[in-house]
């Protein structure tokens, strides 16, 4: 296992599109490690391949519930709308309020290639969003509302 390298936003691999996990072999597998400890090294609760340097798609989540590790992640339904706070491993410094659904349903498969759904919502639902998005080279940056007020209360 190893800490990778967490491309940051001026690295053009973040604007690609990743490709579908065929084989699920040790390479994959090396990289669910790698990103697992990347993640965790970097204080983060989610890191998709593309942020370590490899286009496949994989990404890891932890909101502080226990690792979720997902290959060939799909929202196979969104919910409700939410809009909080973001920030990003490969944007350091930048947040900014981006709305996403309160609630999704994610269709992936995990380490063994069994295919899965996972019911989520709020953080939860946000950090698997926001992978996803990663893995189709889109940053959360792309959908900042802009000059947007949250109370505080």
């Amino acid at each position: 296992m190893a800490i990778r390298m967490i491309r940051k936003d001026d690295d053009d691999i973040l604007r690609k599109i990743s490709k579908k996990v065929e084989v699920i072999d040790e390479r994959i597998l090396t990289l669910l490690e790698d990103m697992k400890e990347t993640m965790y090294d970097a204080d983060g609760v989610g890191l998709a391949a593309p942020q370590v340097g490899v286009l496949r798609r994989v990404a890891v989540v932890d909101i502080g519930e226990g690792l979720i590790e997902l290959i060939n992640p799909v929202i196979v339904f969104e919910g409700g709308e939410a809009i909080d706070e973001e920030g990003c491993l490969s944007l350091p410094g930048i947040n900014g309020a981006v709305c996403r659904p309160k609630k999704v349903i994610v269709r992936a498969q995990d380490r063994y290639g069994k295919t899965f759904e996972i019911t989520a919502t709020d953080l939860l639902a946000r950090a698997f969003c926001h992978e996803i998005d990663h893995l189709n080279g889109i940053l959360f940056t792309d959908k900042i509302i802009p000059d947007y007020k949250q109370d505080k209360e």
